[in-house]
Order: structure tokens, then sequence, then C-alpha cells
């Protein structure tokens, strides 16, 4: 028998990489040399099975982005802006990247390279979870409930919505739309059953954390307006994580030396497609949330209501050729979407207005606007720096003479006015780098928030013990 020439050491030189395919490779070109073919038609024939080629990162530095955030002489501002520019420009690297925006509202969100809240990248071809989050399309919604009392919205909110972790129990759940459900079966991504049983549970739910319902008095009209804050629940949560493992398939794949927490999945691919619309009936779902809870709360109040409108900071935005992903970032272009109105909400802290803006569509913002107020430190900081003072008694010192509800649990400290960055210094960056043009502020009668809980995980690990 003759001995073979081809071996791995000549599929190596042939560009096969060691992998899943290389040893099928060797075993298809051995068979064929046995066979009589010549080296070149062999060659031919194993190329598909070549990986593909490696993207290496960007160079440090090679691709800028834009700062549309300034500290002023506080030691906590000083250090938020450093730990935010240096996150930015390890973000920068990644291979998809073309730029990038930081609003005055960017706080770090996790280990260095991965994007701040108040952050917007820009990326070709490239749908990248991480970026978007997994709190997928959290967004706000307003309503104008006309000249029904406050205290009254407040009071039949607190009858409507449901505030905490999991979702309604059965007998007091919304009706999800039957064709929405259809749809969600339908897509590769969302045909799961803990999505699909959290579709139904989640609906008219809004967490905990920074989610609230807020209640106060528009300027320009003196009419109550009531507005949400919470994004897509656990079937946003579930969709990231199903997300986050097929985005860093393709990391091993194109760009090993990329962080896990910027994998893309391409969006030219079946699955981008198939990613790309869950996000979109995401967004529906998300949007119907909200829906319910104000369409509720105007029946319980016997509101007459006006206007109603929202908009996202959590997600993904297609632009031309571009992917546009913002992470506490607000669209500020006015057809971004087919339901956006060319208004969108900025609120700051439980204690200050919300403001309601008109987007200037920056080139330096890469056509977004903040999203909120965002923190110069942890929660836990926070809490810390606090000292001997009870949660109570910062509440009653910060929020008097507002009806301020944590219908969960206690008063979280963490959700505070001073948890947050100065309200006033946010306005007057938007209004410095251009950002947006304030056309109303709705001022504070009350809100909700679901209270200092422990978090899902905690509670997870207890029962682990037990």
């Amino acid at each position: 028998m003759t001995e073979t020439q081809i071996t791995s050491d000549t599929l190596k030189a042939w560009g096969h990489l060691p992998g899943k395919a290389f040893g099928q490779a060797l075993e298809m070109a051995q068979a064929a040399e046995a066979a009589g073919d010549n080296l070149n038609a062999i060659r031919e024939r194993i190329e598909p099975l070549k990986p593909a080629p490696v993207t290496p990162l960007q160079k440090a530095g090679e691709v800028p982005f834009h700062f549309n955030i300034e500290a002023s002489d506080d030691p906590d501002e000083v250090k938020n802006l450093g730990q935010v520019h240096e996150t930015m420009m390890a973000v920068m690297r990644t291979p998809t990247v073309v730029s990038a925006a930081v609003m005055p509202d960017a706080c770090p969100a996790g280990p260095v390279g991965t994007i701040p809240v108040g952050g917007v990248v820009a990326a070709r071809n490239a749908i990248h979870p991480g970026m978007h989050s997994a709190d997928i399309c959290c967004s706000v919604m307003m309503t104008d409930m006309g000249d029904a009392d406050p205290k009254a919205v407040l009071d039949a909110a607190e009858q409507v919505t449901h505030f905490g972790p999991g979702g309604r129990a059965n007998g007091r759940r919304y009706t999800l739309s039957q064709k929405l459900m259809d749809a969600f079966r339908e897509n590769p991504f969302l045909n799961n059953p803990k999505i699909l049983r959290m579709a139904v549970e989640h609906l008219g739910t809004q967490g905990d954390g920074n989610h609230f319902l807020f209640v106060g008095r528009s300027r320009a009209t003196g009419r109550t307006a009531m507005i949400t804050h919470h994004g897509s629940r656990g079937p946003g949560a579930v969709l990231y994580k199903l997300g986050m493992q097929v985005a860093d398939r393709f990391r091993r794949e194109l760009s090993p030396d990329t962080l896990k927490q910027n994998a893309w999945i391409p969006a030219d691919t079946q699955e981008g497609r198939d990613y790309w619309a869950a996000l979109q009936l995401i967004r529906k779902w998300t949007k119907a949330n909200h829906n319910a809870l104000h369409q509720a709360t105007v029946e319980a109040s016997k509101a007459r209501p006006g206007e109603r409108f929202w908009n996202e900071h959590n997600f993904v935005f297609r632009r031309n050729d571009l992917y546009f992903h913002g992470k506490g970032a607000t669209p500020a272009w006015g057809d971004y979407a087919q339901d956006a109105t060319g208004l969108t909400l900025i609120p700051l802290n439980m204690s200050e207005p919300v403001l309601v803006v008109r987007g200037r569509d920056a080139d330096h913002g890469l056509g977004f606007s903040p999203h909120g107020a965002g923190r110069n430190f942890s929660r836990s900081e926070h809490k810390r720096r606090m000292g001997d003072v009870t949660a109570q008694q910062a509440l009653e010192a910060e929020t008097a003479g507002l009806d301020i509800r944590f219908p969960a649990g206690g008063v979280d400290a963490s959700e505070l006015p001073s948890s947050y960055k100065d309200a006033a210094s946010v306005v007057a960056q938007i209004e410095k780098f251009g950002l947006a043009d304030i056309e109303d502020y709705i001022d504070p009668y009350g809100c909700m928030m679901a209270g200092d809980i422990p978090p899902f995980w905690m509670e997870r690990k207890k029962k682990r013990r037990r």
C-alpha cells in the first residue's frame, strides 16, 4: 500500500486550522488521494471546509468616538468619566464597530470593555446582544391623563400594576394578542417554552430596580401625565441569553480575541435575520405591556386621556446600512420607528421633572440623546455613604411633599435622588452639546417603584442551600 502524501501538516500548509472540520477535511483528502485524484483537485474539493479567516481586533485608538459628557471638579464625576473613557477605548477595538458616542448620563456597567450606560455604538453588518443589554427595549411611555387628580391616578395605577419579581397570578393576567403570540411561535428565537409562558405571565408587570410609574403635571398645559418605565421583562431576558449564546458561537469562529460581552451575530446570516425579527417582536410586546398598564389606569381613574407616546432606550436601530446599539440612550431622529412622534422622554430622578424633548439628530451624538440622569457610583456605594441615616429618613429629606410608594418592598435607598447624578448638570450638558430641545417638563406629584427587595438570584441561592 502506498504511503499517503497528505498529512495534517499538508492541510495546515493549505490554510486549514485544527477544529471541528479539520478531521473531516483530512479524511476526505486522504480518501480522494487513494482514489487517484491529483493534489490540486483534492485541495479544491476540501476548500469549503477551511474555516473563515479570523478577524483581528482594531488597533487601540484607530476608531474615534464622540464624548458628549464633561465632569466638574467633583472627584466622583472625574472618576466616572475616566472609567467611561477606559471602557469605551476597549469597546472601539471590536472589529465591527465604525463609530460611537457617549451621552451626558454615561456610567460604567460592567468589566472594562462593556458598553457603558449612556453609550451608543454603530456597527456594520452586526447585531451585538451585549450592547442592548439583558433589559431589551427598556423604555418609557407617557399618557396625558387630562384634568384627572394626580392622587387618583396614582391610586388607580397602584391597583392595576405589578412591581417586583415574577409575573401575575392566574386570574389576574392581562390578555396577550393571539396574533403576537403566533408571531412568537414562528420565530426560532422566541418559540421557546419559557419565553412563551413568560409572555403571558409578565404582561402588565414592571419588575424592580429603577423601573417606575410616575405621575405629575405638565408645565405647558397644566394637565396630569402618567409615565411608566420598564423593559421586556422575562421574555426579553431569555431572548438576550439565547442571543448571547449564538453571538458567542460566531465570536469563537470569526474573532476569538473579541471580548465575550461584545460578541456579535452577523446581520446577513439566517441567525441574524431571525434575531432582528425577534427584537422587533419583543418591542411590540413591550409596547403592549406599557399600553396595558396605561389603559387600565385610564379606566380605573375615569380619566379623559389625550395623547400617548413612548420611546425605547435599550435597543438596536437600523439606519441606512448600520446597526446603532443604544444602551441607556434614546434615538433622537424623528422617524427612527413607524410609531415615532419626534418627542421622547428623559426622566431624571423621582424628585425632578421628566423632560419631554425633541431630539436634534446631532452627528456627534450619532443621532441620540440621553435617557436619564445616570450614576457616578454604584448602588452599594451609595448605601455605604449614607452612614447612620436610615432609608426612611433619607426619603423624607429628599422627597418632601411628594407621594412616593414602594408597593413590593421597603424604601429602596439606592433609587433616591442622591444616588443619581446632579439633574441640573445633566440638563445643562444636553443643552451644551446640542443633543435635544426641551419642549415640556412634567413636574412630579409622586411615583412608585418596587422597593428594597432581594434580587431574584439571591433567593435562588438561598433555596439551593436548604
